[in-house]
C-alpha cells in the first residue's frame, strides 16, 4: 500500500502490494515493511465500496496464495507484526501514535489476506502457508516457524486482554477481535461441524488456554461498556465515519456468516446494524464471545470458553471458586444486567441472555432476584409483539427466555405486582395501566394467534402455551383485557378442535383402521387439542383470590380488541 495509497482504485497497481505478492522473498528486517505499513486509507462507508475493495485486492491475494510457498512473505509479514506488538503496551502508555499505527496497518493487511486464504483452502493448507520461510521451497519449513499460527493467535488474545482501551488503541483492539473471528470462520466453508479443527485446538490448548477467563471477561466488559469508536481526529490514520474502520467493514461479512451458522440460516434483525454502528468493538466482541462459546468440545477437553461463561460469578460474591473449574472469574452483574436490558434489540444480545440464563446458575439466580425485572422483560415482550418484523430465531430465543423465567414461581408472582403505565408500543388497545403479568399474557396470546394465522409452527405454540401454563397457578389481579383474551383463546381452540374432529369423522369408509388412526393423529388435530387443554388449564387453575372469586381490573375498553 504505502504512503501514497488513498483510494480503492489504486490498489491493484500499488507497487508495494505487488512486491508483497510477487516472486521476490522479503526479509522481515527489510526497510520495505516501513514503506508498506505507512498508509492512510479512505474507509469504505457502504457495501458497494466494500465489494469494490474485495474486487480490487483479489488479484493481489491470489498472487500471494500462489507464490507464498516460494517466498514465505506471509510469514515475514506476520513476524513483522509480532515484533511490533511486543512494545505495544508501552507505546499506548507513551502515546506513541506512529508505532501503534503501523502495527494496526500490519494487522489490517494480515486480516484481509487471511479472509481470502481461509476461503480458498483447508486448514491443513493454511497451516503450511504459515510455515513457509523466505526463500524456502514449496515443501520445506523450519522448526522455528512451525507454531506461527499459535504465536499469532496468542498475540491477538494478549493484545485484547492486556492493551488498555484508549482512543489510539481502539481500532487495533477492534481489528484483533475481528481477526480472531476471521480465523474461526473456517466453519463457514465446511458442511459438517468441525470437530478436529486446527484453530480450535490452538485456542483450547497450549499457550492460549491460560488466557481463557481473561479473554471472556474482557469481551463481556467490551459488550457492557459499549464504547463508541473515537472521532476521526484521535486516529493517526484517516477515518471518515464512526463505524469502526476498514477492517470492521471487511470482516463484518465473516461475522454475519458465522452468526448465520449459529442461527440456522436466520437473518439478523434490522436494529442490529444500527447498534453495530454505535459501538463496533462491543458488537464484534459479542460475536467473538458467541463463536468461542459454541466451539465443539475437543476429544480430550471440554470447551474452556463455554466453561468460563457457565461459571463466572458476581463481584460481590465472596464464596470460593470451585477447584474443578480453573476458568471461573468475577464480573459486575449489575453492569452486565443493565447492558443486557439495553441491547435486546440485537439478536446477538438476546442469544447471550439466553446462554447466561440457561447455563450460568449464578446469573440466573441474580436476574430472578432483581426488583426491576420489568427492565428485562419489556424488551423481550416487544420482540414478540413485533414478531412480523423479527427473524424466527430471534423470536424463538425471546420465547425460550420467557419460558426459563416462568419456571420460577417467585417470578410468576412478582410480575403481577409490577404496575406499568402507558405501554405505547402495544397498539391493539390503549393500556394506561396494566400489570407486567397481564401484559405478558397479552403478548404471548397475540403471538399464538399470529402463529395460528401465519406461520403455523407447532413448536412456537408449544413454547407459548408452556409459558402460560407455568404462570397460570400464580395469576393474580388480571387486567380485564388479559382475561378476555384468555377466554377468547379457549373459544378459538374449541372451535378449531371441533372442525378438525368433524373432518376426521368424515373419513371415507373404505380406509383401513391404520389409515383412520393416522388421520386422527394428524399434527393439526393434536396441536389444537393440546391448545384447548392448555387453555382450559390456564382458566381453571388460577386467577382466584382467597375468597374464590375471579378478580379483574375494571378498566373500560378504549377500542375493540382484534
Amino acid at each position: 500500500m504505502g504512503a501514497n495509497s488513498s483510494s480503492i482504485s489504486e490498489l491493484p497497481e500499488n507497487e508495494y502490494l505487488q512486491k508483497l505478492s510477487g516472486s521476490e522473498s522479503i526479509s522481515e528486517n527489510d526497510p520495505f515493511w516501513n514503506q508498506l505499513l505507512s498508509f492512510s486509507f479512505t474507509t469504505p462507508t457502504n457495501s458497494a465500496d466494500l465489494k469494490l475493495l474485495e474486487e480490487a485486492t483479489i488479484s493481489v491475494c491470489k498472487s500471494l496464495v500462489e507464490k507464498n510457498p516460494r517466498t514465505g512473505n506471509l510469514g515475514s509479514l506476520i513476524k513483522v507484526f509480532l515484533s511490533r506488538t511486543k512494545e505495544l503496551k508501552i507505546s499506548a502508555e507513551c502515546q506513541n501514535h506512529l508505532f501503534i499505527w503501523q502495527a494496526h496497518n500490519a494487522l489490517f493487511i494480515i486480516c484481509c489476506l487471511l479472509k481470502v486464504f481461509i476461503s480458498r483452502m483447508s486448514e491443513e493448507e493454511l497451516q503450511l502457508h504459515f510455515t513457509y520461510e523466505e526463500k524456502a521451497g514449496p515443501s520445506s519449513y523450519g522448526t522455528e516457524c512451525e507454531d506461527l499460527i499459535e504465536e499469532l493467535l496468542c498475540c491477538l488474545i494478549q493484545l485484547i486482554v492486556e492493551i488498555p482501551l484508549l482512543d489510539i488503541t481502539y481500532s487495533i483492539s477492534l481489528e484483533a477481535v475481528t481477526t480472531l473471528i476471521v480465523f474461526l470462520s473456517c466453519q463457514l466453508f465446511h458442511k459438517e461441524i468441525l470437530r478436529e479443527s486446527i484453530i480450535h485446538r490452538y485456542l483450547m490448548h497450549g499457550r492460549c488456554l491460560p488466557y481463557t477467563s481473561r479473554l471472556v471477561k474482557t469481551l463481556l466488559y467490551n459488550f457492557i461498556r459499549q464504547e463508541r469508536s473515537p472521532p476521526p481526529g484521535t486516529h493517526v490514520f484517516q477515518q471518515q465515519t464512526d463505524g469502526g474502520g476498514l477492517l470492521y467493514g471487511i470482516a463484518s461479512g465473516v461475522a454475519t456468516g458465522l452468526w448465520t451458522v449459529f442461527t440456522l440460516g436466520g437473518v439478523g434483525s434490522k436494529a442490529s446494524a444500527q447498534l453495530e454502528q454505535c459501538s463496533p468493538l462491543a458488537s464484534q466482541s459479542l460475536l467473538l464471545l458467541l463463536v468461542l462459546a459454541n466451539l465443539t468440545d475437543a476429544p480430550d477437553i471440554p470447551n474452556p470458553y463455554r466453561q468460563a461463561i457457565m461459571s463466572f460469578k458476581n463481584t460481590q460474591d465472596n464464596t470460593a471458586f470451585s477447584s474443578s473449574n480453573p476458568h471461573a472469574f468475577q464480573i459486575n452483574f449489575n453492569s452486565l444486567y443493565t447492558a443486557l436490558c439495553e441491547q435486546q434489540k440485537s439478536d446477538q444480545a438476546t442469544l447471550l441472555l439466553y446462554m447466561l440464563l440457561h447455563q450460568n446458575s449464578n446469573m440466573r439466580t441474580y436476574v430472578l432476584a432483581r426488583t426491576d425485572i420489568e427492565n428485562l422483560v419489556l424488551p423481550i415482550l416487544e420482540i414478540l409483539y413485533h414478531v412480523e418484523e423479527r427473524n424466527s430465531h430471534h423470536v424463538y430465543m425471546a420465547l425460550i427466555i420467557l419460558l426459563i423465567l416462568t419456571e420460577d414461581d417467585g417470578f410468576n408472582r412478582s410480575i403481577h405486582e409490577v404496575i406499568l403505565k402507558n405501554i405505547t408500543w402495544y397498539a391493539e388497545r390503549v393500556l394506561t395501566e396494566i400489570s407486567l403479568g397481564s401484559l405478558l399474557i397479552l403478548v404471548v396470546i397475540r403471538t399464538i394467534q399470529y402463529n395460528m394465522t401465519r406461520t403455523r409452527d407447532k413448536y412456537l405454540h408449544t413454547n407459548c402455551l408452556a409459558a402460560l401454563a407455568n404462570m397460570s397457578a400464580q395469576f393474580r389481579s388480571l387486567h380485564q383485557y388479559a382475561a378476555q383474551r384468555i377466554i377468547s383463546l379457549n373459544f378459538v381452540c374449541l372451535s378449531s378442535t371441533e372442525r378438525l374432529i368433524l373432518y376426521a369423522l368424515e373419513i371415507p369408509m373404505n380406509l383401513t383402521a391404520e389409515m383412520i388412526t393416522e388421520q386422527l393423529n394428524d399434527a393439526r388435530i393434536n396441536l389444537v387439542l393440546y391448545l384447548n387443554l392448555q387453555a382450559l388449564h390456564i382458566i381453571t387453575s388460577g386467577n382466584c383470590n382467597e375468597g374464590g372469586d375471579f378478580r379483574f381490573e375494571t378498566e373500560p375498553a378504549k377500542q375493540e380488541g382484534y
